[in-house]
């Protein structure tokens, strides 16, 4: 049985979470409704950073509460029945005020992309971005699939790579940089994924898209 000083610092402790807000490595879940809807969360914690998900907490970090048995199954079934790779998660639970609050924890993975399974099967892969969960873009997969394959490897520049660059005078999308070079949009993708790894080519978010630039 937990001591008063225990419990006192489990509070403590949850509330400076708390005070911190939403944020790239921290999201807050009033309720677990749908295992499918958590998946994304855990998918974009493990494929960035990772991250922690406060569970029985509003958005604005009033704490609620779980409210079942079956919130605490549906987060387990979130992290290994619809994230494939399974992800690596660890539940720690605490008991506020009567209230219990389920911190799970996602430690960024080694086997990206960890992708989320919808009902219907489908699986995206997401990434964080500040304190939102963003579909990966085609770059993200094959930047991963390069990290896998090619470690170790030195970049060329061949005729192809130097076309890719020379269109790149501004900040543009994927589909901007294809169209402009007349590659072919896979070779495009891969080629872009080798630059962003090798830190010649810069990919940030704005705008509801992802916008390659000159590092």
């Amino acid at each position: 049985m937990r001591t008063f000083a225990q419990h006192m610092d489990d509070k403590h402790y949850l509330k400076r979470l708390i005070r911190e807000g939403e944020h790239q490595q921290q999201d807050f879940k009033y309720r677990v409704a749908d295992a499918c809807k958590l998946a994304k969360s855990v998918s974009a914690f493990a494929n960035t950073d990772g991250g922690r998900l406060l569970i029985g907490v509003r958005d604005d970090g009033q704490i609620a509460g779980v409210r079942s048995e079956e919130e605490i199954y549906m987060m387990h079934q979130a992290a290994y029945k619809y994230c494939k790779p399974e992800a690596s998660i660890k539940f720690d639970t605490y008991h506020i005020d009567g209230r219990t609050i389920v911190v799970a924890t996602v430690p960024p993975s080694d086997k990206r992309p960890i992708c989320a399974v919808d009902e219907e099967g489908n699986k995206r892969a997401y990434i964080r971005i500040h304190d939102e969960n963003i579909v990966a873009s085609p770059v993200h997969m094959a930047l991963w699939r390069e990290a896998q394959r090619l470690q170790g490897a030195m970049m060329t520049f061949d005729e192809e790579i130097r076309q890719l660059l020379d269109v790149i005078t501004e900040k543009q999308t994927l589909n901007q940089i294809a169209r402009r070079s007349q590659l072919p949009r896979p070779k495009v993708i891969s080629m872009l994924a080798r630059l962003v790894r090798f830190g010649t080519v810069r990919m940030e978010y704005g705008n509801q898209q992802f916008l390659f630039s000159m590092a």
